[in-house]
């Protein structure tokens, strides 16, 4: 009969043992691992600096018109590249799956038609994104989409091969094709969790401004017209006064990239980002024009007496 203390006695060496192994294949906790170093130079290193402008006054005129602004993802409230880019993904891996099972070339072969049919437009939506970010931003995501490029060439390869009979080259040169969208992927998380591009930069107002109403100048702080920064606790808003005097109060925070409303335009009701042209109604904060794909919080105003006070409007 096996005792409990039989069995911790047994358990025990194991346990230490997986954990020795998991200590020398993960990366150390007290310092950044190779792949964050790497990342890190890439994220401050200027070599790419002329590559990505180039390519970034490219991806700007293209003449999109108002695709522009569906590429971003405006109509859904949020980008659509990492939702559009599981199509050639999930085609491929499963390939790949297919690839290892005797009997499964045609079906494979389709999964890798699919993903490159579907590539276009993902790397599409993704470039018009791209072209919108910070420089460090910027030049994670150029590699990004070289990693990913080098990748569909592969899988372009792979295909033809497929189509004149040499499967074996063909699942060769699958398997390199996954391993570049690979690298692009763990990229591509990085820009998205650790770089926070393409998220609502605004989201947070809602969980940091204090309730009830907040003074926040004399209606003299505000001329007609002029956008003025003020704060309502410790969270910038923007306000603009109308001709009517009629004051409207947004998140002062671009919600696309941080950018100062408040040393934006103001033009027919609507003010303009300085930084990368979004476009928000005042009276609402819907954001009309991208590339910012969520609007900006909204505050509502009151005056008392010559003193102008605001709160959140949840």
């Amino acid at each position: 009969m096996v005792t409990t203390r039989n069995m911790n006695g047994t358990l025990a060496p194991a346990l230490r043992s997986a954990s020795s192994a998991l200590r020398r294949v993960l990366p150390d906790p007290e310092r950044p691992g190779r792949v964050m170093a790497a990342v890190g130079w890439l994220e401050s290193t200027r070599l790419l600096d002329p590559a990505t402008a180039v390519a970034g006054r490219a991806v700007r005129a293209l003449p999109l018109g108002g695709a522009r602004d569906v590429l971003h993802g405006r109509w859904l409230g949020h980008a659509v590249h990492p939702m559009m880019v599981q199509v050639p993904i999930g085609a491929w891996m499963s390939a790949a799956v297919l690839d290892l099972m005797p009997g499964q070339r045609r079906a494979a072969g389709i999964l890798v038609g699919t993903g490159l049919a579907s590539a276009g437009p993902a790397a599409l939506a993704g470039w018009v994104d791209w072209a919108e970010l910070h420089p460090d931003q910027q030049r994670v995501g150029l590699v990004h989409a070289v990693s990913n490029q080098v990748g569909v060439l592969l899988y372009a390869g792979s295909f033809l091969a497929r189509l004149r009979g040499r499967h074996a080259r063909g699942r060769a040169l699958s398997f390199a094709g996954l391993t570049a969208v690979s690298v692009g992927g763990v990229l591509g998380g990085h820009l998205s969790f650790r770089q926070a591009a393409a998220v609502n930069h605004a989201d947070d107002v809602a969980h940091v401004v204090k309730p009830g109403w907040h003074w926040i100048g004399g209606t003299e702080t505000f001329p007609v017209g002029h956008p003025v920064r003020c704060t309502v606790g410790e969270v910038p808003i923007v306000v603009v006064r109308e001709a009517d005097g009629t004051l409207h109060a947004l998140a002062d925070r671009c919600s696309h990239q941080d950018g100062p409303l408040s040393q934006g335009e103001i033009t027919d009701g609507c003010i303009e980002c300085p930084w990368h042209g979004s476009v928000f109604r005042l009276s609402d904060g819907w954001n009309v024009r991208g590339p910012a794909t969520a609007p900006q919080p909204v505050f509502e105003t009151r005056t008392v007496d010559g003193q102008v006070e605001a709160r959140y409007r949840g």
